[in-house]
């Protein structure tokens, strides 16, 4: 027997109160989890840009000691320009070229700081100046802080993605929000480890020789 009228119009009624239920639960908790990995975000925008005020009077303090060191402190100059110039914004988050090209600037000038701390070993009287003490310790909580932000930002993206892939606030997320995963850090060999700061200012001893090479 056909169902009435009344009767598919009840049944269709209640399968869009159930659909619109489903996809309530989406309604708050996918804005709410998207705002919490931009406010991750601002916190490792604010990283690292204080890592690159502290570069300018780093390679003034060493230029005044270790003038010969030009193409270093030239690609930590140019390390710093090429990372403060790209800009990513929280629509940005979504856009993996876009966050690849700013991850790529930013571990240039980590590989740039790294290259600079090995030069700087052949320089003890520079090690034992407090001005450079000072800004070496204020990198290394700087490398801390970046480190830690990046982690909580991931955090927040993966809650923020699983809470976008996952039934029923994928519901919410697809037809209210139009929601789009956002782009994590990603770990690179030799690319994302921060360069060690830690110098033994009290040290005057250089670093040994290298070996001569075998005949």
């Amino acid at each position: 027997m056909a169902s009435s009228p009344l009767t598919r119009i009840v049944r269709y009624a209640t399968l869009t109160i159930a659909a619109l239920s489903l996809a309530a639960c989406g309604i708050n908790s996918v804005p709410t989890a998207q705002e919490a990995a931009k406010a991750r975000w601002a916190d490792v925008q604010s990283a690292y840009q204080r890592r690159a005020d502290l570069v300018p009077n780093l390679v003034a303090t060493v230029k005044a000691s270790a003038q010969s060191e030009t193409q270093i402190l030239t690609n930590v100059t140019n390390a710093r320009a090429r990372a403060t110039s790209i800009n990513v914004t929280t629509d940005d988050l979504s856009n993996p070229a876009e966050f690849q090209k700013f991850q790529d600037a930013q571990n240039q000038l980590t590989q740039a700081l790294g290259q600079l701390r090995t030069v700087v070993e052949n320089y003890p009287e520079l090690k034992s100046q407090a001005r450079f003490a000072d800004l070496m310790t204020q990198l290394e909580g700087t490398e801390n802080r970046i480190d830690n932000a990046r982690t909580k930002y991931n955090d927040a993206v993966q809650a923020y993605n699983t809470e976008i892939r996952t039934f029923p606030s994928i519901i919410g997320a697809k037809l209210i929000h139009g929601a789009k995963p956002m782009e994590p850090f990603t770990a690179e060999p030799s690319a994302q480890t921060a360069p060690t700061v830690n110098f033994d200012f009290g040290s005057d001893t250089p670093p040994a020789a290298p070996a001569a090479p075998k005949n």
